[in-house]
């Protein structure tokens, strides 16, 4: 039997080499040295690591799958959505005499790989809607909105209709002929609601009609407001997650404790 080998006291340990022999040192390891130097710099000044450290190592329950990843899917179709839409961005010009459609058609077919980012947005939108379905539906049926997470459920409802705002503002940008009358359509739907309804659709419109206050309004929506909304929350959706834990799967039978069936007993 191979017996385990002791570490090293640390009086025994070679010492590092005084800062006037750090010449002697390899360049990779002067580079590791000064990231490390850095790191502590940066730590002793922030206490980081304390924060790092509860939020990355927290125990998870038995039976965790795959469908414990919808969050963190839906976290990064978000990432992705909000790089391609900063590039987007630099081109787009919310100007409805014409100036946003050709904007967009120039990001389509003459800048570099232009289409493949408004494609990876285009189509990001609808796999962010459909990952925060399935991730709900996850949360639903294992039981995760029950107490004490009842306001993450919240949270993650009020996310749910912030995607879809920013699916619904986004999908007007173009301002071409099917976006133009389906937004029409959609305002006018939110028109009819009770009470709030006629208000609201003339917040979107800004106005009885469609024109260039509705697409700078739309923009300003789906730039601005509905992003920083939405990071705000998925940070306090991500804090209440790491101060409560998940769930364990409905499946999965808690162990009861050998000195409580003595007890029973």
């Amino acid at each position: 039997m191979k017996l385990p080998t002791l570490p090293l006291p640390n009086a025994l340990k070679p010492a590092p080499p005084p800062p006037g022999d750090r010449k002697k040192l390899g360049p990779v390891d002067q580079a590791k040295e000064a990231g490390i130097h850095t790191i502590d710099w940066i730590d002793e000044r922030t206490s980081l690591s304390g924060g790092l450290r509860w939020a990355m190592f927290r125990k998870v329950p038995k039976g965790t799958n795959w469908f414990y990843t919808l969050g963190s899917a839906t976290l990064f179709a978000f990432l992705s959505q909000a790089v391609t839409g900063v590039f987007l961005a630099m081109y787009y010009r919310p100007d409805p005499s014409g100036g946003a459609y050709e904007s967009i058609r120039h990001v389509t077919n003459d800048v570099f790989l232009g289409q493949f980012v408004r494609g990876m947005h285009k189509w990001g939108s609808s796999v962010m809607v459909v990952l925060v379905f399935l991730h709900m539906g996850r949360v639903f049926i294992f039981g995760a909105y029950k107490y004490p997470r009842e306001l993450n459920w919240v949270i993650g409802v009020v996310l749910l209709i912030l995607t879809l705002v920013m699916a619904f503002t986004g999908y007007m940008l173009p301002f071409d002929q099917r976006a133009y009358w389906a937004t029409i359509v959609g305002v006018n739907i939110n028109g009819t609601g009770p009470l709030l309804g006629p208000y609201l659709s003339d917040f979107l419109r800004g106005g009885g009609e469609f024109g260039a206050t509705t697409l700078s309004r739309f923009y300003a929506i789906h730039m601005l407001l509905v992003p920083g909304l939405i990071i705000a929350l998925i940070g306090a959706h991500l804090y209440l997650v790491t101060k409560l834990g998940t769930t364990a799967p409905p499946w999965q039978k808690a162990q009861e404790r050998q000195e409580l069936r003595e007890a029973e007993a």
